[in-house]
């Protein structure tokens, strides 16, 4: 039996930042992709999806992004510097292999795939939010005969022009989805609170300089008061300022029930329309744990850090706020990664 130090499930840019700190580890590892080539979901979001700041402020650790030609690296940018990186540094990176279920006995873990079997004393989940989106059971949604897709799915505005299309949620993907489509079709923004805008002059290296300082507050014991940056507030990237000055980001109380042609307003007025688009979110990609015994909702996991707490031997990286702050960004998961490589090393060596 091939036994691992520790296996990594999943590809994408949490896998890459716990990679980098893992050249000098001297731990035998492998990293296990479902998908045929690097770039993780970046690969699969919209065409216009471009990051919220600049390069300098979205790399991972050890290398800078190269400059954008825009103001935020474009996908393609993004795709490139993600594959790029992963080839720099040599990362031990199978793609194609889709992780199933993740058990163990004793000290090691099975890490079964539609490849076989891999064996190992330690595990990273590294596997995001993005194929887990989140759409809520709104009564009557099955019964509405028009087109369903959720953010996750979206492309691009041209199948929709000169429809109606509603666009359901208050966060920064429907506020950039509504920015495209509402320029060649008729738009409806549903929200269940009113959408909150960021300073025009407020991007992601304000959102995560915040984010840090409430990190180092919070472990010192100390109060922070982040009320005027709400990482869930909507950053006025260009398309949202375009927007704006077209007068459409105004949103509807959501609605209740659905029904065969569209949706049934709080005030019982019927309204049809051609397709509903959820940017509703996402949950966590982490059912390959299911048999662990340790997801709560959502996929979500009780850890110190990113150290599970029911599990041991097992860390999860990159989901966001219950992983570390700012995890889920490119220049915000190289913390987390550096301290999970470290602990891991700390953990093998304990063991006998």
């Amino acid at each position: 039996m091939e036994l691992y130090d520790l296996v990594i499930i999943g590809g994408g840019q949490s896998a890459l930042a716990c990679g980098y700190f893992l050249r000098r580890a001297n731990l035998k590892y492998i990293i296990l992709d479902d998908q045929m080539q690097g770039g993780g979901a970046w690969q699969h979001v919209w065409d216009t999806l471009t990051l919220f700041s600049p390069a300098q402020h979205s790399s991972l650790p050890g290398w800078m992004m190269p400059k954008s030609e825009h103001e935020f690296p474009s996908k393609k940018e993004v795709l490139d510097y993600l594959d790029a990186y992963q080839k720099r540094y040599d990362l031990n990176i199978q793609h194609g292999i889709k992780v199933q279920d993740v058990q163990k006995e004793g000290n090691i873990f099975t890490i079964f795939s539609d490849q076989g079997q891999y064996h190992s004393k330690t595990v990273i989940s590294a596997t995001g939010t993005f194929q887990k989106p989140f759409v809520p059971d709104v009564p009557g949604k099955d019964l509405f005969k028009g087109q369903q897709l959720h953010s996750s799915q979206y492309v691009n505005a041209d199948p929709f022009i000169n429809k109606k299309v509603l666009i359901v949620g208050a966060g920064n993907s429907g506020a950039q989805i509504l920015a495209e489509v509402s320029k060649v079709a008729t738009t409806v923004w549903a929200a269940e609170k009113e959408p909150e805008f960021l300073p025009d002059d407020v991007d992601g290296r304000v959102l995560f300089d915040v984010a840090s300082a409430k990190y180092h507050a919070m472990k010192e014991g100390k109060e922070f008061n982040s009320a005027q940056y709400n990482v869930g507030n909507i950053v006025m990237v260009p398309a949202v300022k375009e927007a704006r000055s077209r007068g459409v980001l105004k949103t509807r109380p959501t609605f209740k029930t659905m029904y065969r042609d569209g949706v049934i307003w709080p005030d019982g007025i019927h309204e049809a329309f051609y397709v509903v688009i959820w940017c509703t979110g996402f949950g966590f990609a982490t059912d390959h744990l299911t048999n662990l015994g340790i997801l709560k909702e959502k996929g979500k996991a009780d850890c110190e850090g990113t150290r599970s707490k029911e599990v041991t031997g097992l860390w999860l990286v990159g989901y966001g706020s219950f992983t570390g702050y700012a995890s889920a960004t490119l220049i915000g998961v190289g913390r987390s990664a550096r301290q999970t490589v470290s602990e891991i090393i700390e953990y093998l060596n304990l063991q006998p």
